[in-house]
Order: C-alpha cells, then structure tokens, then sequence
C-alpha cells in the first residue's frame, strides 16, 4: 500500500500565510494577439482553484486555455481569457473587476458555512430559499409557481436543472404582502403546501427521495451553479451514468505511479462554463488539483487533471474511480439541455412566472431548465423546454408565450447549452428559427459588472 504524506495545516496558520501573501494577479495584454493572459500566484488551499474559475466565468469570461500549478503551499493559475465575442479585455473597468473579484475570491467560504437549513424553524428569516429535489415530472414547475403565487409570495429568483429524470431547483422568495422577515407560521405552511404537491404527483414510493428544504443564505456567499451540482451530486443522479457514456464522452482515470497521482482525462464537445462544472465537481468531491491543463479547440475541449483525494486515499480503489468517471460525466451533461431555448424579456409584473410555466404546460411541453431573474424593472430569463411525447417544439410556442406575457420573446434552437433533436419535417433548424426579434440576453456576468455579489442578492421581485 503506498502511503502519501500530507501535511495538516491549521487553518488559522493557513489564514495567516493568505493575509501575509495575499494574490498577485498579472492581467497581460501584450503576450497574446487574441487574447488576454491572467496569472495568478497565491497561497494555496483547498477550493481555491474553483473559486478563481468561478469568479472568472461569472464575468461572462471565455477560458480559452489554463496551465495549473499547484503542488505544495503556493499556486501559479494561467488562464488565457477573451470576452464573449472573441475579443481581448481593453475595457479597464473589466480589467478592474476582473483582478477585484480574483482577490476577493480568496477570502470565499463553503456554501454550507453561510447556508442555514429551516428545520423547525421558530423565529422570522429573511432572505429565504426553496431547494427541491425530486422526480422529473412534466408540468412541476407550473404547480410549484401556482401553488407560491396562491399562498402569497414573490419570486425573486428562479433556476432549475434536470438530468437522467430527476430535477434540482432553487427558488428565492420574499413576502407579497409586506418587506422584511417572513415568520415561522409562513415558513411552515409553505413548506406544507410544496411537499404536498410533490408528494402528490411522485407517489409513495418516488417520494422516499424527494428533498425539500427552506433554507436562509447569507449574502454575497451563495453560489447558485455550484449549489446545483451539489444538489444533484447528493441525490446520486450520476449513477445512471454508465461505461458507455464514458467512452461517449471520453472520461478515463489513470495512475502516475511516480508522484501517487490519478491522472483524469476529459474530452468533450466544448461549451460556456465546462471548465467550471468540472472543477467544481473535483472539488466536492473533495480532490486536490495539483496540475492541470485545460484547451479548447473548435468544437472541443481536452481537460487533464493531476489530483490526489484530499486526506489520501488508496489509488488503487475501482469502484473510486469509476464513481469519478460517472461523476464527471454527470457533470458535463447537467447543463446540456434537448428542445427548445424560449428566451424572455419583459416587465416585471405579478404572476409572471406563474404565467409563462402555464402557458408551456397547457400546451403539453414540460421545462427540462430554467433560469430567470430582473434587471431593473424588467423581467429576463430563459426556459428550456421539450415536448413529453419526444416530438420537435414548435417555436411558435414562443409567440403564445409572448402573448400571455408581452415584451420580447424568442425561440432559439442555436443555443450552445442545447442539444437539438433532428427536425422530422426535414427542414433545417436555421429555416425554423424565430427571426422576428433580437435574442435578449441574460447571463451572471452583466449583473456582476456594477457589484461582485450573489447575482440572487440584488434581485427585484418578479412578482410572482
């Protein structure tokens, strides 16, 4: 058996060395003709390699390329970024923000430290949160807004994923009636009312793995991407990913005998935050990264991991490994949606999300995702949807939508967390498209430009 020393490092020494060295973040414009190259030395610790991505993509930020060097009490991270459309960062605001929020990312906790669960909860909270996760059922989504709206409540932010027929969402709320804390007689008929509609619709049996939770989140700590993965990584939905998959996708795990580390391999068809849902998935996981390498070319990305299990762990374990592989899938796919992407901008009024989740069940369509919020005073968001009988969405469904909701509201097959079924009326997706209004846009990052905070944080109610 190979035994691998690992230091224990208190974590008030570990502190102390972060506030002595704080990071040194180089942003170069001049290496690179197509893009901007970051660096970043830093004390190293557990978790900081996914917070340095994380703080990157929430700037809408393209990780291109990344050199990770990581192995002892210092990091050197390289990442090769541009803006959304290719471009290098000149902007010096961004250049701002982005050497800010790499600081700042540094000093981040867990989730689970600024996250309390309501069990039985006997005094007033504020900033209250819905976790669910439970069966994929077609129109849950609609009753759960019906049944928030009935019982009074705004919906401040709204997102929901689902794969291999299980759903995660997570749904902020304030009080209709009056601002400030909503009490405990609230928090327990709410929690009431939702786990009976889930019951309800899951039966006995399905039930056993519903969870549902009410939880209070601190400010500006709680992540909701990486809260997802969580979710989902908790209620094991990475266990319906067998070897196929992992030969589909190109997911293996070896060993590097000299140095005691499994070397992970990941190659997939590329796309926004792969990079991120990857390295979040290693860190839950608990894995130390020591080296890395991440590029994408074209249509594909190649990812290599160098990682130890964090405390050490016997490397020569298979079924470790191969909940790794199965993991990492999972991790690739979560995001990945089949159907049509309904993308909405409109003014924020009551009922709203009640509203839209309505119109696409009535029309026999379920939400495979979902994520929607404001700026201002107007309403955005984008609804993943796809029809329960395996049949191509009609994009008109767009144009019933925007009926029932008004302002701008456009279906997009194009979108590069989709995966589109072959059209059966032989026409090409280009032909189908809507073209009749401009795709808004709505992403993490326009919302971090005025303040580096939790994008949920600085919601206005969709009066929902």
């Amino acid at each position: 058996m190979d035994i691998i020393y690992q230091p224990r490092i208190n974590r008030e020494i570990e502190s102390l060395r972060e506030r002595i060295h704080p990071p040194r973040v180089c942003i170069d414009n001049d290496s690179y003709r197509d893009c901007t190259v970051v660096k970043i030395d830093s004390a190293n610790r557990h978790g900081i390699l996914l917070e340095m991505v994380q703080a990157l993509t929430d700037l809408d930020l393209v990780i291109s390329k990344s050199y990770i060097s990581s192995d002892g009490g210092w990091l050197m991270d390289v990442f090769h970024v541009t803006d959304q459309v290719g471009k290098k960062l000149t902007d010096k605001s961004l250049v701002h923000y982005v050497h800010q929020a790499l600081c700042e990312a540094r000093s981040s906790q867990e989730i689970s430290s600024d996250t309390i669960e309501l069990q039985n909860a006997s005094e007033s909270v504020m900033n209250l949160a819905i976790e669910l996760t439970t069966a994929d059922k077609p129109g849950l989504f609609s009753e759960i807004s019906a049944v928030l709206l009935r019982l009074g409540f705004n919906v401040t932010y709204a997102t929901a994923w689902t794969h291999n027929e299980r759903v995660v969402c997570i749904i902020h709320l304030e009080d209709a009636a009056k601002l400030g804390p909503i009490d405990s007689e609230r928090l327990a008929h709410v929690r009431e009312q939702l786990q009976n509609v889930v019951e309800a619709r899951d039966g006995e049996e399905e039930g056993k793995r519903v969870r549902l939770r009410l939880r209070s989140f601190g400010a500006g700590r709680n992540h909701t991407d990486r809260r997802l993965h969580q979710m989902m990584y908790a209620d094991g939905d990475y266990e319906s990913c067998g070897a196929c998959h992992g030969e589909k996708k190109n997911v293996s795990v070896g060993r590097y005998e000299e140095k005691g580390y499994w070397v992970v391999n990941v190659r997939s068809r590329d796309r926004p935050k792969l990079f991120f849902d990857t390295v979040c998935v290693l860190t839950d996981m608990k894995y130390e990264v020591f080296h890395a390498a991440v590029a994408s070319n074209t249509s594909m990305a190649d990812q290599e991991y160098f990682v130890r299990p964090k405390g050490g762990s016997n490397l020569d374990n298979e079924s470790e490994k191969q909940k790794l592989i199965q993991c990492l899938i999972a991790a690739i796919e979560r995001r990945v949606s089949h159907g049509l992407k309904v993308d909405i901008r409109t003014e924020n009024r009551r009922g709203l999300l009640s509203r839209v989740t309505r119109v696409i069940r009535e029309n026999g369509l379920s939400i495979t995702k979902v994520q929607i919020g404001v700026e201002g005073e107007t309403a955005v968001g984008s609804f993943y949807v796809a029809d329960s009988s395996g049949q191509d969405v009609n994009p008109n469904i767009a144009e019933l939508v925007r009926r029932e909701t008004g302002g701008s509201v456009v279906a997009n097959y194009n979108s590069p967390y989709t995966v589109p079924r072959p059209l059966s009326s032989g026409k090409t997706m280009h032909e189908t498209k809507s073209t009749t209004q401009v795709t808004p846009r709505f992403s993490l990052g326009s919302m971090l430009w005025s303040q580096l905070e939790c994008l949920s944080n600085n919601f206005r109610p969709i009066r929902s």
